[in-house]
């Protein structure tokens, strides 16, 4: 049985004369949340990227599920979620309008059901008749992880999900992803809050000029001690 939802091996990403990912090797346990640490400009929506199948590597594999992201990816593309800077709702639709229109897409049976549950897990099912254009920056990122939990992806991609947010929205969020942790979903978290990252992960990773500089358990590690090693892993 495969025990791993996320298996990138010698993994390397160019742009023309630029290389992005240089030589990645990493697995993420399934149920595990996981959280990739890094400056602007470290790579790691790239590597968010190539596990989303939106991008393709340069060289070495990747694996979704035990699936080859260049062999299968509209396979892969059915059971992730992905939450990236850009919500990827309509402004001018209601909220419920919004999953309805994701919810055919991805063909699902009882839809209205599935849309009640979503709504209710993300705090919004008061406001399912509102147009989103109203909606504040935290609630459209509630909306959008409604919209990301749908069609029940047994793997999370969250790319800086937190930011924006105001503190209460980010407790809300915070809460979503503990939910979703306990019903056994992978969870790849990309952030720049060490603190929040610390405390809602079970591994962590820090990318570094392409690189990924270390990778370990958040079991023994504090916070004061995270930040040291992230300033030393990030600082030539």
């Amino acid at each position: 049985m495969n025990t791993s939802a996320i298996d990138i091996q010698n993994t390397t990403r160019r742009f023309g004369h630029i290389t992005a990912l240089q030589n990645i090797n990493l697995t993420v346990p399934t149920g595990c949340i996981f959280a990739l640490f890094g400056p602007n400009g470290a790579g790691k929506t790239t590597l968010l990227r190539l596990i989303a199948t939106l991008s393709k590597p340069s060289s070495g594999d990747i694996r979704v599920s035990g699936i080859d992201t260049r062999r299968n990816p509209h396979e892969i593309r059915k059971n992730i979620g992905f939450i990236s800077h850009q919500t990827m709702l309509y402004d001018d639709l209601t909220a419920r309008e919004n999953l309805a229109f994701y919810g055919r897409m991805y063909g699902l049976q009882n839809l209205n059901t599935r849309i009640e549950e979503v709504l209710l897990a993300a705090g919004l099912k008061n406001r399912q008749r509102d147009r989103i254009q109203n909606f504040s920056r935290g609630m459209k990122q509630r909306l959008a992880i409604a919209r990301a939990i749908l069609h029940h992806p047994s793997i999370l991609l969250l790319d800086e999900p937190f930011t924006g947010l105001d503190t209460s929205a980010q407790s809300v969020l915070s809460s979503i992803i503990t939910t979703l942790k306990a019903e056994g979903r992978t969870i790849f978290l990309v952030t720049h809050d060490l603190a929040r990252g610390l405390a809602l992960a079970d591994r962590f990773g820090i990318l570094f000029q392409g690189q990924l500089v270390h990778e370990a358990s958040t079991k023994d590690i504090s916070e004061s001690e995270l930040q040291t090693l992230y300033e030393n892993k990030t600082t030539l």
